[in-house]
This record gives structure tokens, sequence and C-alpha cells, in this order.
């Protein structure tokens, strides 16, 4: 068996046609340039594009597909070049028990499954071309929808304050909306990390993932994971999630959740720093306040578990490159030249490689941000965390 590295959140932004699919998205963020950033430049081995259920985006893939471009793999999933991709989807849940916002990721293993899927969604959704839509349906139903297609369903983003399963601060429990038996894993989101979140007790049956929720090219990889597989196909990365036969995730790579949009409580007119809920801001007295990722995992923590941990995989805090302090296009264009990827970048090129093509500051920087040792300002309301200077 390999280690292969994989982000199995990316958006697409816009379709070849130029139509919206992501609004939020950048209009770079076609499919067919997702494909070549992921593995010519991020060095990726298997991405997830969660907007493959749009009618334009499947035409594309298909017509890649009949050129020989792509191909479908036995153990399910799309290969391109030496990369492959799951198809898949992001939904947004608002049942009539006033379940949500919440979105939620659903994986296919072949691109019958995925038209069978976006068939079946646009007699649910009221825009079928467009990513993240609200479903009209129960959360459970749509689960044994994803199941009867053999898909896989993870909860997405679990603690952003917004359109995620704990976010609203009203649901203790996953059972209140799903079927927690067909749930496949759960995607931590950038404001959180392993350590956090481990004495959530109904947390603990399920494989943590790392995705970038990418909206732009340049935030593919700005988390992913390393997955030990003996191919990067659909059916070995559900054996991985589900730690089945040797499979498995073998380390998650991602922010340290000072630097997420959302970690600190805050007040949502200024993003002053909030200590506490139900006080009106001491900056400029407003009493909208966002309520930050750690706050609300405390909420949820419980203290009077008989405090097992489960094992696992070691939680990378790394900083992306386009965080890193002076590193500018022209920096990046230098690493790229030298190492040919990211991946090779933060996890293959030494110090003294890296100081040799860009100034030595900038080295120490790329260097202590992937050994997690730099310090940051924390994020809050919709703000990143940046890294200190120093």
């Amino acid at each position: 068996m390999k280690e292969y590295y994989a982000d199995l959140h990316i958006h697409i932004g816009r379709t070849r046609s130029g139509q919206p699919v992501k609004i939020t998205g950048a209009k770079t963020l076609t499919f067919s340039n997702i494909i070549e950033v992921a593995s010519e430049r991020k060095g990726l081995d298997l991405i997830g594009i969660i907007d493959c259920h749009s009618p334009e985006v499947i035409e594309e893939i298909e017509e890649g597909m009949r050129s020989g471009e792509i191909t479908e793999m036995e153990g399910g999933g799309l290969h391109y070049r030496d990369m492959s991709i799951i198809p898949g989807s992001e939904i947004e849940i608002y049942d009539q028990n006033c379940h949500g916002p919440i979105h939620v990721l659903a994986y296919f293993p072949n691109m019958e499954a995925m038209k069978g899927f976006s068939a079946w969604m646009s007699n649910h959704v009221k825009n079928i071309t467009l990513s993240s839509q609200r479903i009209y349906c129960e959360g459970k139903t749509l689960q044994e929808k994803v199941k009867s297609l053999g898909g896989l369903f993870i909860p997405a983003h679990v603690f952003t304050p917004f359109k995620s399963l704990y976010g609203k601060g009203v649901r203790k429990s996953l059972d209140e909306v799903f079927n927690p038996k067909l749930i496949d894993a759960v995607e931590l989101g950038l404001s959180s990390d392993t350590y956090l979140v481990e004495d959530i007790e109904e947390l603990k049956a399920y494989t943590f993932l790392t995705n970038s929720d990418a909206h732009s090219l340049g935030k593919i990889a700005r988390e992913y994971q390393k997955l030990l597989l003996r191919e990067p196909s659909f059916t070995e990365l559900e054996k991985a999630i589900k730690e089945k036969e040797g499979r498995k995730v073998t380390a998650n790579y991602g922010l340290n959740p000072l630097l997420g949009k959302y970690y600190q409580t805050v007040c949502g007119t200024c993003l002053h720093t909030m200590p506490g809920i139900g006080e009106a801001c001491s900056e400029c007295g407003g009493r909208t306040i966002i309520k930050g990722v750690s706050t609300r995992i405390a909420e949820l923590s419980d203290s009077g578990t008989d405090g097992k941990k489960r094992t696992r995989p070691p939680y990378i805090h790394q900083v992306p490159l386009d965080f890193i302090p002076g590193l500018g296009p022209k920096s990046m264009e230098r690493l790229l030249r030298a190492f040919d990827t990211e991946m090779n970048i933060l996890h293959e090129a030494t110090f003294e490689q890296l100081s040799g093509v860009v100034p030595l500051k900038m080295a120490h920087f790329i260097d202590s941000a992937r050994r997690g040792i730099l310090d940051f300002d924390a994020g809050g309301g919709g703000k990143y965390g940046k890294v200190k200077k120093g």
C-alpha cells in the first residue's frame, strides 16, 4: 500500500460556458482548471469535486471520458493523468422540523450514480445547476438516497457558525437530524482540529476529514489528509474512512484553528473579541454576536465522559503557503519551478533547498509554518487569523 494526498471538498465556480455553479466561487474555478491545478501545481493524488451534480458539469466530464482524457476506474472514481477524482455534491438541508441550514457532502463511485443522484435531486431543489442548493426533504431521506446509489455521506464543516450541523447553537446531537449509522465520516472545518473536539462523545465513532472547501484555485489543498490506500479509488477511500483492511487516514493537515475565520467569539458589528454571549460589545455597544467555533465546541464537549480518547492520526498544523508573509506570486513561481508542486514544497524540500530559491527570512517562515511553530492573531466573525510577523 501507499500514502496519497487527498482534498475532498473543492467547488466549481463556473461551467466552461461561464454559467455560475458556486456563485461565491471564482470564475476561474472551472472543472478543467481544477483538475489541471490540483494535479500539476498542487501535487494532489485524490480530489473530491463536490458540484458534479450540475448538468453542464456532467456534460463536460462525459466529454472528457469520450475523448479518453478521463477514464472511470474499476474501483470507482475517475482517473486523470496521475490523479483520481471522486464526483460529489454539496447539499443544504432545511427540513420541515427546522433542522438547518446544514451543509452535507455526498460522493459517488461513478458517473452513472452521479447522474442518478442529479436526476433525483432535480425534483427536490429549485435550481439543479447551482451548488449547495436547499433540498426539500428530510436529512434522513437524503441519506437513504445517497446510500441507495452506493455513495458516501459526510456532514460538512460541522462547527462553523453558519450552515453546519452544530453551528446553529440549538442542536446538541446529530441524531436530531441524521441516522448516525448512515454517516461515513465528519468534516471538521477550518476553525477546529482533532484536539479541540476530542471530548465530543458522539463524534468518537467517525473518522475526521480535513478539506479545503476551496472557492478559488489558490485555496485548493489549504487543508487535506494523507491516506494509506492500495490505489486512489472510491472503494479504497471508503475503506480508509471506515478503517477497514489496513486502509486509513494517516495524517490530517490543516490550519491552526486560530487562523480560521470563525475561531473566536466576536461582535458581529465591529469584530471585537467578546468574552461571552449575551453581553453588549465594549467597543461599539453592538449586541449581534457571532459565536466562535471554540465557544461552540466547549458547549458540546462532554465533561462527564470516562476520559478515554479515540486513537486518531496526528493533526499537523500547517500554514498554507498563501498565508506566508511576503510570499507573493513571483516567489511562488520560483518555488514551483524548483520543486514542481506545493506538496513537494511542503513535504519534500529541505530548509537548505528552500533558502537556495527564496530569501532566507522567507525560507524560515515556510519551514516554521510546516513545523507548526509560528504565532498567530486569532480569526473570528468571517475574518481569517493572521501569521504574526514577529
